[in-house]
């Protein structure tokens, strides 16, 4: 796709560039238009040609998408009881996006606010491990909290 658009791009360029080192300037901006609608027309037909052969016959499957999910799920799982880095480069982000999906507070909005619906839903026990801000630099040498509290964490989460 970046191909044509970059061919396009360049065609018209290179007509314009032979157009002006031509005697007449009247025809500049007609051989421009051209080209300009011959590069759009091409990008529209690789569109819909990529479109066209696109096989989703997989995205629909049941059994594939049931794989996938024990697979994520099952990743999930290990980063949880390997090292702190692994859960603050993994998990730490995604349990902080789901809590400020499921609450609405928005950490840049009230940090104030945050904090205590954060204190509220997990406690302070809990809360060390979903706070965006507690990341470790250390972590490589420290276990990860482990299945249990993951498994608490995302409880919680779903009683939100």
């Amino acid at each position: 796709m970046k191909l044509y658009v970059v061919l396009a791009v360049a065609l018209i360029a290179l007509t314009e560039l032979t157009m002006l080192l031509t005697p007449e300037r009247e025809a500049v901006l007609i051989a421009a238009g051209v080209m300009a609608a011959t590069g759009v027309l091409g990008v529209r037909w690789a569109m819909t040609r990529r479109q066209d052969g696109y096989d989703d016959s997989h995205a629909r499957d049941p059994a594939e998408s049931l794989r996938r999910w024990l697979v994520r799920t099952e990743t999930l799982i290990a980063r949880a009881e390997t090292t702190r880095t692994d859960w603050d480069k993994h998990l730490r982000p995604m349990l902080a996006r789901q809590f400020e999906l499921a609450t609405g507070q928005r950490k840049s909005k009230d940090a104030n606010a945050f904090e205590a619906t954060a204190e509220m839903v997990f406690g302070t026990e809990l809360w060390q491990w979903v706070d965006p801000d507690n990341v470790s630099r250390t972590g490589n040498h420290e276990p990860g909290p482990g299945r249990e509290v993951l498994d608490e964490l995302l409880q919680r989460l779903e009683r939100i």
